[in-house]
């Protein structure tokens, strides 16, 4: 046999060799799967997995939503929605005890949709992030004091980041009045803070109570932030205006 034949059969041996503990390992690894997975189980938290209260799902429960039609899906949620809607007309009650205030200062009413769209987007980031750990599993419920203070704090350093930014913008380029700026810096911090904080808190809620917080926890916090927004900024704007001397 010459050299390149034996050359060629070694190397046909091993391939076949490294085939074979390839095999061995794929079937290996198909067991562990196998076992870990419960027969055809995937482990994830319907209702944020990891923390205390785990529920094995079937690949069937998982791809429920794909397979609801969509009136069930709207059905299930109009209840829900019906409730925040109520709460978000707490705002108009807001507006109508403050109406005097925005008459004299007409300048206030022009950043309330930006203060309630930054509230969502602030809460609506934390609220992502919370049920994104949860459902991972790299936090608890018993987590739950470390992760509210900990977005506090990164809600107080966004918005006054944020307000830094915006009020000098206000008042140089937007020709706003110099008191309505510094209410503008004051309130982007608050807001952003209790955006953030609720954020935090509602999926901890939900998953203590057993409701579902992806259904829950964004609108929750939408209409409390809009809420508790709103009656800060006009707060604020009251205390600003009475050491500037201004009517309200």
């Amino acid at each position: 046999m010459s050299n390149d034949s034996k050359f060629s059969a070694s190397a046909l041996g091993e391939l076949k060799e490294t085939i074979r503990s390839q095999t061995k390992e794929i079937e290996r690894l198909k067991a562990q799967l196998a076992k870990s997975g419960g027969g055809g189980k995937s482990k994830a938290a319907s209702h944020g997995g990891g923390h205390g209260g785990d529920v094995e799902l079937t690949v069937e429960e998982l791809n429920k939503y794909l397979h609801d039609p969509f009136y069930r899906v709207g059905l299930e949620r109009v209840g829900w929605l019906g409730i925040f809607l109520g709460s978000l007309s707490a705002t108009a009650l807001i507006m109508n005890v403050f109406e005097e205030t925005l008459e004299k200062h007409i300048e206030l009413a022009l950043f309330v949709p930006l203060l309630a769209g930054h509230g969502g987007n602030t809460g609506g980031q934390t609220v992502g992030t919370i049920l994104s750990a949860l459902s991972a599993g790299t936090i608890k419920v018993s987590d739950a004091p470390k992760v509210v203070w900990k977005e506090s704090c990164a809600g107080i350093l966004s918005g006054s980041i944020l307000g830094a930014i915006v009020a000098p913008i206000a008042y140089k380029v937007l020709g706003v009045s110099f008191h309505v700026a510094v209410v503008l810096f004051f309130t982007l911090p608050l807001v952003s803070m209790i955006a953030s904080t609720l954020g935090s808190i509602i999926p901890f809620i939900c998953v203590l109570v057993r409701l579902d917080p992806s259904v829950i926890a964004a609108p929750a916090m939408t209409s409390l932030v809009d809420v508790a927004g709103l009656m800060g900024y006009f707060m604020i704007a009251n205390y600003i205006f009475k050491l500037y001397g201004l009517e309200l």
